[in-house]
């Protein structure tokens, strides 16, 4: 049986998102969001975590993601916009609505998710987790910038 991919694509899983859950290299930010909602509906935490920016990956609570992935039933993805900012690095944002059902009911949740893109691969910069750089320190993206000039303003969205 061949497999649709979760992301609405309508393309094979195996020629979508699923050549990504691989290595880790999908090719922009919204492929990026797609693949990573297509890991919660497949389980693929470790795909999650690898692909948040690596200066928050420590941060990330792996059950709490292993039992939502687990948990929901899940029944779509919307992707509104797609917007690459450009830069050095590269930083983007995708615009998109999940809708879900668990015991409590059906969700959705709209999003505008940034992404950074450095050393070829593109992250998820997680505003969930804090990052502890002051605006004159280092970004924890590595791109070599100081935070407030590189990833900082992405953080509100």
């Amino acid at each position: 049986m061949i497999a649709v991919c979760p992301c609405g694509s309508g393309s094979v899983l195996d020629d979508c998102c699923g050549r990504f859950h691989g290595d880790f290299s999908a090719p922009d930010a919204q492929r990026l969001m797609r693949s990573r909602y297509t890991a919660y509906v497949l389980g693929l935490v470790d795909y999650l975590i690898a692909t948040t920016l690596p200066a928050q990956q420590a941060g990330l609570n792996r059950e709490a993601m292993a039992a939502w992935s687990a948990q929901a039933t899940w029944l779509g993805l919307e992707v509104e916009n797609a917007e690459v900012i450009g830069g050095k690095p590269e930083h983007a944002f995708v615009t998109f609505t999940a809708r879900w059902y668990d015991a409590e009911g059906e969700h959705s949740h709209r999003e505008r998710s940034a992404f950074v893109q450095n050393d070829g691969r593109w992250y998820f910069i997680d505003p969930t987790v804090p990052l502890s750089s002051g605006r004159n320190d280092p970004c924890p993206c590595a791109s070599g910038e100081k935070f407030k000039k590189c990833c900082a303003g992405y953080l509100r969205g």
